[in-house]
């Protein structure tokens, strides 16, 4: 029988499993950790009862996967939850850009930028579901439906300042601003556009939904299902190099390029090894997880009713913080992601302690406490706040890249999304999942479509595994 190893049990290391156990491969999983997930690994912190997302909590992303969506992982405990509103970005004024699931509610609430947002988003939307089975695979390809992918494609090109200066009103912008943010780059770079325009799409269609239980359910229904097709899991287990590699037809690779070129050495040929060692990390996150009496009690009344509140101010004081830590500066006003996950899936607080999930933007391997810049930064449009926090748990950019060692310096993006590695990956390729070595692939969030708990860089890797095995 044909034998798979999976090294790396994130989201993509158990989808590559699922794809390739769903074809008829044995496949084992091995984990380093003791826990599987990578980054969408829970559990409770601060209080007992109290339930925190380690890492990846908001799946605009995950929850339309062309391949999740077809597991039928309802099956197997996911299930996802949709907060009231989806986003908000309040402004030091009190207003706010609100971002809900409909397109025409929130272009309704963007003033006269309302006919502007319908007509950047309301085709895209209709046609996602098609449009996704081209984005969410490399970029170059033939497409499947190539004048949906056209029309499109030619905002995304754009830096994500260029793009806002098209809308008119300071809401719509920073609203823009903060998701395009979740690049980690200075929005004055091309295609700095992209990931923004692509998370927005893919939020208005399918929500930005939270797994119930925490994020660790998306990885416990793979595990479950994978486990039906007959693959296994291994926990604890650590490869440092390839003799610590059992023989198997396929080996997939759920790891950063580095950590990859230093555990294959001179088993990869001198092209790949090179580039791999020169791939170019990101900006870090800090992140804080905090225990709130009653809440956070944010000013404008749109945000107490959010999944994810994101703050920077405008979208100039934004741009100048990406600018800032991209250049290695640590501003003393950096962008904060704010996550209330527990308004979509109530069973993670205890009684009226909730869990409060934040993160900010920093230089890649900040050695600093951004803690209270945090906490500034929420007190800012949240008067009161810090009187509310039971507890906080401080995860800084040295504890992440334990925590998760693809996370090197805190760059939870595992690599940065700069224009070459956003479109061909961790090297120059059209074959962004191949080592260079017969059987063997990277399935990362290193590789095309790039970050987030879809699992489309391990299903489309397996796909090439499965093709290129046939061909032998």
């Amino acid at each position: 029988m044909t034998t798979a190893l999976v090294v790396g049990g994130g989201p993509n290391g158990l989808a590559a499993a699922v794809a390739l156990a769903d074809a008829g491969v044995e496949v084992t999983v091995l984990e380093a950790a003791d826990q599987v997930g990578g980054g969408t690994r829970s559990g409770e912190a601060i209080v007992p009862g109290l339930l925190h997302d380690h890492c990846s909590a908001i799946h605009p992303m995950a929850v339309g996967s062309p391949f999740l969506a077809g597991l039928g992982l309802d099956r197997y405990g996911l299930t996802w939850r949709l907060p009231e509103i989806d986003c908000v970005h309040p402004l030091d004024d009190g207003s706010a850009g609100v971002l809900y699931r409909s397109v025409q509610q929130t272009a309704a609430g963007l003033g006269r930028d309302e006919s502007r947002w319908r007509l950047v988003f309301d085709r895209p939307v209709r046609r996602y579901d098609a449009l996704s089975e081209d984005i969410m695979g490399p970029l170059l390809r033939v497409p499947h439906h190539p004048l949906t992918l056209a029309r499109f494609g030619l905002p995304t090109v754009l830096p994500g300042s260029a793009f806002a200066r098209l809308l008119r009103t300071e809401q719509a912008r920073a609203l823009f601003g903060g998701v395009a943010a979740h690049a980690f780059r200075p929005l004055h770079h091309p295609l700095t556009s992209a990931i923004g325009l692509g998370i927005l799409t893919a939020g208005h269609r399918h929500g930005w939904a939270v797994a119930e239980g925490g994020s660790q359910a998306i990885a416990n229904a793979l595990v479950r299902l994978l486990a039906e097709l007959g693959g296994k899991v291994e926990t604890g287990i650590r490869v440092e190099s390839a003799a610590d590699l059992p023989p198997a037809d396929i080996t997939m690779f759920d790891l950063a390029p580095d950590a990859i070129a230093r555990i294959l050495g001179d088993r990869l040929p001198s092209r790949v090894r090179h580039a791999f060692h020169r791939f170019r990390r990101g900006p870090g996150a800090f992140k804080v997880d905090f225990a709130v009496a009653g809440g956070v009690p944010w000013t404008n009344p749109h945000a107490r009713r959010a999944g994810t509140v994101h703050l920077a101010g405008t979208f100039r004081e934004l741009a100048a913080t990406e600018r800032a830590i991209h250049a290695g500066r640590m501003p003393e006003r950096p962008f904060v992601l704010v996550g209330q996950q527990y308004l979509a899936d109530p069973q993670r607080s205890a009684g009226d302690i909730h869990p409060v999930w934040s993160y900010a933007h920093v230089p890649n391997g900040y050695s600093g406490d951004a803690t209270e810049a945090i906490i500034a930064q929420i007190e800012r449009f949240a008067p009161g706040f810090r009187e509310r926090i039971v507890g906080q748990a401080v995860r800084s950019t040295d504890d992440i890249a334990v925590h998760n060692p693809n996370y090197v310096g805190g760059d939870i993006m595992t690599g940065a999304k700069d224009i070459r590695q956003l479109v061909f990956g961790p090297r120059t390729t059209l074959s962004p999942y191949s080592l260079g070595v017969r059987g063997m692939y990277i399935c990362s969030a290193a590789t095309p479509p790039g970050p987030g708990a879809h699992g489309m860089c391990g299903a489309n890797a397996a796909r090439l595994a499965v093709a290129e095995l046939t061909r032998r």
